[in-house]
Order: C-alpha cells, then sequence, then structure tokens
C-alpha cells in the first residue's frame, strides 16, 4: 500500500511538473504572439504613415505640368509601368499622353517606372517571345548605372569615380539623377554607342554588353572607392563610426555601391526621372554631375522640385571606345581564366614570371611592328591599348613603355592628346597585367596590320610571338657556341 501511495504521490507531481512546463510554453508563446502582433501593429502603422504621405504629396505633385510633360517626354519609346505603393500595375503598358499620368494618379499610382530598353511599341512585349523576337521588336538601350548604398555619401563618392571614369573614355554627355533613396542613377543615352561592333549588332547585345560595361567600370573605380569610403568612415563620428565598420565588414559596402548589374536585364525597370518615392516620398530629381557632391536630400523636396533634362543628347558614338575597351577588357580576362598556352609555356606554369632582358625590336611580332609604324588611319586608341598590354605583359618598366609609347604616337597620322595618353598610361600602370588581344581577333584585322609570318602560325598571341622567338634565339646561340 506504500509503495502504491508513493507511486501515485509521484505520478502527481509529475503531472504538476507537466503542468508548469505546458503553462511556461502557454505563456512564451502568448507573449511571443503579443511581440509579433505588436511588431505587425508598428509595421503597420508605419507603413500606413508612409502611404498616407505619400498620397496626399502624389496628385497636387503629379498635377503639375511641368513634371508630367518631364515624365511623358522620357517615356517615349519606353515600357512605362504605374506602381500602386506597394505594387505594380500590368504590363505591358505605356503612356500615349501626358493626362495618362494624372489618370493612373486619380486611380492610386504613386510612381512610375520605365524600360532601359527601347521598342518599337512596348505594347507589343510578352513574356513568351523568343530572343529573335526580342531583338526585332528593340531598338536599342540606354546604358543605366545604378548606384546605391546605406550611406548617401558613399553613393555620392560612387557615382563622382564613375562620371571621372567615362570622361576618361570620352563620354561627356551624361545624365544624372537622385534615386529618391540614397542612389543615384547614371544614363547614357542609346545614340551614344555605335550601330555595330565587329559586324555585330549593339542592340541585340542587351543585357550582355550593357553588364560587361558595369563590370568593366566598376574594377575601373573599385580601388579608389575603397581608399574613398574607408577615408569617410574614419573621419565619421563614434556612433557612426561603429556602424559603418560593421556595414563594410558584414555587407562589404565597397561591393555593395558597385554598379547594380542586377538592374541590367531583360525588361527590368527603373524609377522614372521625377517619379516620386514610395518609402521617402521625396523626387527623383535631375542634378548636374558638379552638384553631386553638395547636394542634400532635402534638394529633393517635392515642392522644391525645378525640372531639368535628365536625357542628353550625345555626339554620334561618343561611347563607342568606352565599348571597345569594355569588349577587350571581357576578352582578356576570359584568357586569364582559361590559364591560355601561353602559360604553360614556362617551366612554373606562369607565363608572369618570364622576363626578357634582351628585348629587341625583332622579336616583336609583324602587327606590333606594324603598328609602332604609326597608325594611318582611325583606331589610335584600340592601337594603344594593345601597346600597352604588349609591353607590359614583356614587364618593361613604366618609364620604358610611356618612352616607346611617346615615340609611336608622333609617328600617327594624327597624334593623341598629351592629356590622354598620359590618363591611359596612368590608369593601365595601377591594373592587374593583361595580355593584348589574341591573334585571331578582328583587332589586327581592323587596324589593317595582320600581316602573319611563318612564325605566327606557332602562337596564339603576340606576346607568345616574343617569348617563343626569344627562346629559340638564345637555343640556337647556345648551339652555335657549343664546341
Amino acid at each position: 500500500m506504500e509503495n502504491i501511495s508513493e507511486n501515485s504521490k509521484n505520478s502527481e507531481k509529475a503531472q504538476d511538473s507537466e503542468k508548469i512546463e505546458e503553462q511556461k510554453e502557454k505563456s512564451q508563446k502568448e507573449a511571443s504572439f503579443k511581440e509579433d502582433k505588436k511588431n505587425k501593429k508598428t509595421d503597420d502603422k508605419e507603413t500606413s504613415f508612409k502611404e498616407d504621405r505619400i498620397r496626399n504629396i502624389a496628385l497636387p505633385y503629379y498635377s503639375r505640368q511641368d513634371i508630367r510633360k518631364a515624365i511623358f517626354s522620357f517615356s517615349k519609346n519606353r515600357e512605362v509601368v504605374p506602381r500602386y505603393f506597394e505594387g505594380f500595375g500590368k504590363r505591358p503598358d505605356a503612356l500615349q499622353y501626358d493626362s495618362d499620368i494624372l489618370a493612373f494618379v486619380k486611380k492610386g499610382a504613386t510612381s512610375f517606372h520605365c524600360s532601359e530598353e527601347l521598342w518599337k511599341d512596348s505594347l507589343q512585349l510578352s513574356t513568351e517571345l523568343s530572343e529573335e523576337q526580342l531583338n526585332e521588336l528593340r531598338e536599342g538601350w540606354d546604358l543605366l548605372i545604378d548606384i546605391d548604398s546605406k550611406y548617401l555619401d558613399y553613393s555620392k563618392t560612387a557615382a563622382q569615380l564613375l562620371i571621372q571614369a567615362l570622361e576618361f573614355h570620352q563620354v561627356k554627355n551624361i545624365g544624372i539623377k537622385f534615386s529618391g533613396s540614397k542612389g543615384f542613377h547614371i544614363i547614357i543615352p542609346w545614340k551614344a554607342f555605335p550601330e555595330e561592333i565587329h559586324s555585330i549588332k549593339t542592340k541585340n547585345m542587351f543585357p550582355e554588353w550593357a553588364r560587361m560595361i558595369c563590370v568593366y567600370l566598376r574594377e575601373m573605380i573599385k580601388n579608389q572607392l575603397i581608399e574613398r569610403i574607408t577615408d569617410l568612415m574614419n573621419k565619421s563620428g563614434d556612433e557612426k563610426n561603429a556602424e559603418r565598420k560593421s556595414y563594410v565588414k558584414d555587407f562589404e559596402a565597397p561591393k555593395q555601391v558597385m554598379p547594380d548589374i542586377i538592374l541590367v536585364s531583360p525588361r527590368h525597370l527603373f524609377r522614372m526621372p521625377y517619379s516620386l518615392h514610395e518609402k521617402t516620398s521625396l523626387a527623383s530629381i535631375v542634378i548636374n554631375k558638379n552638384e553631386i557632391a553638395d547636394f542634400k536630400i532635402q534638394d529633393a523636396n517635392p515642392l522644391k522640385v525645378q525640372v531639368k533634362n535628365f536625357y542628353p543628347s550625345p555626339e554620334p558614338e561618343e561611347a563607342r571606345e568606352l565599348l571597345l575597351q569594355a569588349i577587350d577588357w571581357q576578352k582578356s580576362r576570359e584568357q586569364q581564366t582559361k590559364k591560355e598556352e601561353l602559360g604553360k609555356e614556362t617551366r612554373k606554369g606562369k607565363y608572369k614570371d618570364i622576363i626578357i632582358k634582351d628585348l629587341t625590336p625583332n622579336l616583336y611580332p609583324p602587327c606590333i611592328t606594324s603598328i609602332l609604324q604609326g597608325i594611318k588611319q582611325d583606331g589610335r586608341k584600340r592601337a594603344l591599348f594593345i601597346l600597352i598590354n604588349f609591353f607590359k605583359s614583356l614587364k618593361l618598366k613604366d618609364e620604358e613603355i610611356t618612352s616607346k609609347i611617346e615615340q609611336w604616337n608622333k609617328k600617327n597620322y594624327k597624334p593623341l592628346k598629351e592629356g590622354y595618353i598620359k590618363s591611359q598610361l596612368s590608369w593601365h600602370s595601377r591594373q592587374k597585367t593583361i595580355l593584348p588581344p589574341n591573334c585571331d581577333k578582328e583587332h589586327y584585322k581592323d587596324l589593317q596590320v595582320c600581316k602573319p609570318d611563318n612564325f605566327c602560325k606557332l602562337i596564339k598571341n603576340p606576346v607568345n610571338y616574343t617569348i617563343k622567338k626569344s627562346f629559340l634565339l638564345k637555343k640556337q646561340s647556345k648551339k652555335r657556341k657549343a664546341p
């Protein structure tokens, strides 16, 4: 009986313990539910506040004729889709008249977004269209560079460096606008690009070539951007400094501020100039390049907006050199990653370890010899790109390369500007060594310098020609000296 009584007591204790645990778990769930509900209310309250704020602004703002005119003017040949605070309208869509903007706003639209691509008729767009059908419908594409960061000053720094990089490539007509939050959009109009490169229609190379340019520019400014962002971080106050250091460490801020290649994709939309931004209720205003440094968030107050043109008129083929340099850079990068046959010529399997101490003009391949005699037609900048990478790959010192380039430039039918030569040499000196284009590329034929000799059949790259020829001449010399 005592055992039964003891067991019964133990059972009751166990049941009581289970009830306590159940009660604790229930209390925890209730507390968690209340917390979630509280957070949801806070989020809903914040969302409601933002929605009420922009809806109060939208109608009087878009009622302005100059705002509607600016948006409508930019919409030509583009797919345009209104956003109704949290969701987009139907696709495809377009603006037929500027009065359509106000009609959308009266239905609840808060912002307007459009395509980078220019279409013959955007209303014919469909997800079922093949690549060939899209190419037929596409008239061209603008290069739209999206810069965004958690910190506005980081975005401003990136925007300034990108504009310098574009101007370095002789691109002068550039459109810039504030995104409406903490970033900027930079645009190079379609007419700045050549219709064809190597018999390939540029309009059909979207998004490939647009992405390639963005990656090329990203690499070009990367080191300077990291230096400047680090400097900005170190100059910020104690509280901000800790937060920024965490941002740099966790999110690799310098990389995050780089041009967004995700935006460069088929039928991707971006916020139109002078459209409002749902989260901030600020306007995506256009600014001049010399206004970036002093730009403040308050400048985008919808009540203070002054309309400027976002879409400049470029010179024909103004961005040709930018595109060509990006294509050359991409091809050279691919050569490096594929470990071309050149790298296997050396004992260590690394081409970069070869240094030719007795480098003389008789070791140059025919194409380089021809280029060094001076360019008699268009193509001086491409020839410069080839020469710099040729000499740099052969480990010539910077002063030697400069001397050879200056001598070459004097022989051209029209010498390149001294400032351009210096800027190219300076930039290339800070970059990783890449090979000049392979012999089977169009560069040499376009320049009319491809005049192969018997030795050319044995190689794939001008640098390989010089290395192999130097090696064979040394071998022959040793044989002659042998008893």
